[in-house]
């Protein structure tokens, strides 16, 4: 389907087809809005996006290949004019701050409804930014907590898949004593005084997703 200039295009990216579907169906009814493409996976999207150059990508958070903010800052970088809207599932003020910062112009909730979703898409056309009520709020406990470390997350990461700390610390390549300063910052940064509340944190959070390979092992 080829771009109108009278109508706003849209690339939707989805790893599940009946998602893509009802937002197909939901855009094709309206006669300011054209889809010109979808994407099952991130690397699909990114390919599509570079091809059609649409004014805006609806896209999932998590999808396979290609993901999260780097899907996000690499069709930001590739096809700066489109905009994106962050179409997900995931509330926590990590995912949600993650996907601002790589550049995204929106961030939705799937529950969110349709006419909060063609509002949003109508508004970031227009240079505005738009966040869900609830997503926004879940942004807001986030002001004046302390940030992790990227060394610090992959500590996070590694706990969430059960691993101690001296498995932690072969893995990557630091002395045992190490980890334990990390994990005690860590506790410190969440406010937790265990392990399991760190994970469980780190999930509500979206420091931490359950579905990452080193993640699939609960404490």
């Amino acid at each position: 389907m080829t771009k109108s200039a009278a109508t706003t295009s849209i690339l939707i990216a989805d790893d599940h087809p009946v998602v893509r579907e009802g937002l197909r169906a939901l855009i094709a009814r309206r006669p300011d809005m054209t889809v010109v493409a979808e994407a099952s996976n991130g690397r699909e999207a990114l390919d599509e996006a570079i091809r059609h150059r649409p004014d805006v990508a609806l896209l999932d958070l998590r999808m396979p290949e290609l993901e999260g903010a780097d899907l996000i800052g690499a069709i930001v970088h590739r096809v700066p004019e489109t905009r994106i809207v962050v179409l997900s599932t995931f509330a926590g003020d990590e995912d949600i701050y993650a996907a601002l910062r790589a550049g995204a112009k929106a961030y939705m909730l799937k529950d969110s409804p349709r006419d909060d979703l063609l509002a949003c898409i109508r508004a970031v056309c227009s240079g505005n930014t738009w966040i869900s009520p609830t997503a926004a709020a879940t942004l807001a406990t986030r002001v004046g907590t302390p940030e992790l470390t990227p060394r610090e997350k992959d500590v996070l990461r590694l706990m969430a898949g059960g691993k101690s700390n001296r498995e932690i610390g072969a893995e990557l390549r630091v002395a045992e004593g190490t980890v334990k300063a990390h994990v005690s910052r860590i506790f410190g940064k969440l406010n937790v005084t265990a392990r399991t509340e760190a994970v469980t944190q780190a999930v509500r959070r979206g420091l931490v997703h359950l579905d990452h390979p080193e993640a699939q092992r609960k404490v």
